[in-house]
């Protein structure tokens, strides 16, 4: 069984692991992954395409280390200071952010009222852009217990999202991070994790994270944050190894970058660092738009997670 240092390092690493293996399938059709490499370890998976270099990490892991640096840096929950890095690296012109984050980002509003008043105009803040950079603050808040890391989950979502429904999924993400983590199973602390999910979201959560649940059933594309966390835990409840959770989470289609981020920092807390195939890790980078050119390869985001995890 994999020890918690293990498993924290296991989350960071996976989560990126999965967005860079998800992106050139990006908005492709169900099933794309495995039509083109219909053998799992058979090697080339990080392949690249749609404007990404092989093994190359997008907004969702961009972020996170973002939130992750912030938190390391002050060894506390700096809200503002994490939205000026976020402010930061949108002006710097990333390959890829998501259109309700750029919104709330590049707009002249203060950190605390940015993304509520942006949602007081579009009325629609339900996409999974929150979700798809928080395995890095789930694993610094873990040893925090169940009510904090759930609200520090919220709180790091309400600076972008001013829906509810966003902050309440990313609550749950750093539950079932925290539960694997410890070494349970997230699955089974489903109907737990619910209890403590606010009362106006708890049934619509309760519906994509039952065991009974399948991609196939979502009734919105999986860019909205409800099927993008039911396909993720779909994923890792369906599989026995993280690689082949993640490429079911890549074959689901779609937002396929950040259902494999969320299914690989899941997975990566279930099965361990040494549960990550060798060749996708190698091939892993993370540019930094709008910080000196900064690229992070493994070794440093494996440093990063053993600074969270303490």
């Amino acid at each position: 069984m994999p020890r918690p240092q293990e498993r924290a390092v296991g989350t960071v690493l996976g989560s990126a692991v999965g967005d860079a293996l998800g992106a050139p399938f990006e908005f492709g059709p169900e099933g794309a992954f495995s039509a083109r490499f219909p053998v799992a370890g058979q090697g080339g998976e990080m392949c690249g395409g749609g404007g990404w270099d092989p093994g190359e990490a997008t907004d969702d892991t961009q972020m996170a280390v973002l939130v992750g640096e912030s938190l390391t840096d002050h060894d506390a929950l700096e809200l503002p200071d994490i939205f000026r890095r976020f402010r930061r690296w949108a002006a710097a012109d990333p390959k890829d952010i998501g259109l309700q984050t750029e919104a709330v980002l590049t707009g002249e509003d203060p950190w605390d009222l940015a993304a509520a008043l942006h949602f007081q105009v579009s009325q629609r803040a339900a996409g999974n852009g929150a979700l798809m950079r928080a395995a890095t603050s789930a694993v610094y808040f873990a040893r925090q217990g169940r009510d904090a890391t759930m609200e520090a989950g919220r709180r790091i979502a309400a600076l972008t999202h001013g829906d509810r429904a966003a902050w309440e999924g990313t609550a749950i993400f750093h539950e079932l991070i925290r539960v694997a983590l410890d070494g349970g199973d997230p699955v089974t602390a489903v109907p737990d994790v619910l209890e403590a999910v606010h009362p106006d979201h708890r049934a619509r959560y309760a519906v994509v994270l039952a065991e009974t649940w399948h991609p196939d059933q979502a009734t919105e594309f999986n860019g909205a944050v409800w099927p993008c966390l039911g396909s993720a835990l779909w994923a890792v409840r369906t599989t026995g190894s993280y690689e082949d959770a993640v490429r079911a989470a890549v074959d689901v289609g779609g937002d396929t970058d950040t259902v494999a981020a969320v299914t690989g920092g899941l997975a990566g807390a279930v099965y361990g660092v040494d549960g990550i195939p060798g060749p996708w890790v190698a091939a892993l980078h993370v540019p930094l738009p709008g910080f000196g050119g900064r690229v992070l390869r493994a070794a440093e985001l494996v440093g990063l997670a053993r600074r969270l995890a303490g």
